[in-house]
């Protein structure tokens, strides 16, 4: 039986441990503040991320969650390439999908971990 591989989330505000595996930036945008040596990041995929105008329209809203998530699936159904690779690397070992957004529950590396989770069943 194949060993199950995990995949985490977290902020690249957080410190990075061994245990992250290979770290994937899923954002569009370099976080702010974060130097590359500090972000440890091994791979920073931008067409993962959701577009700028879906970003600029969901704007970490609550109330807007549910649209954001069918939208930015909608958009990853148009860019399999990029996604593919994604699951590709979860495939190959542990990864943690590194974001920026401040909202812990309600932010893209919430819904692409949903989605590789599914993939890889």
């Amino acid at each position: 039986m194949a060993r199950k591989h995990h995949i985490r989330i977290k902020r690249v505000y957080d410190a990075p441990e061994k245990s992250d595996g290979t770290r994937v930036l899923i954002d569009r945008i370099w976080p702010r503040g974060v130097s590359k040596d500090e972000a440890a990041i091994d791979e920073w995929l931008k067409d993962v991320a959701p577009s700028t105008e879906l970003r600029k329209w969901f704007g970490h809203s609550p109330e807007r969650w549910d649209e954001f998530r069918r939208r930015y699936e909608a958009e990853l159904a148009e860019n399999e390439e990029a996604f593919e690779r994604l699951v590709e690397l979860c495939r190959k070992g542990d990864v943690t999908l590194v974001y920026a957004a401040r909202d812990e529950a309600h932010n893209n590396a919430v819904v692409l971990k949903g989605l590789i989770e599914r993939r890889l069943r």
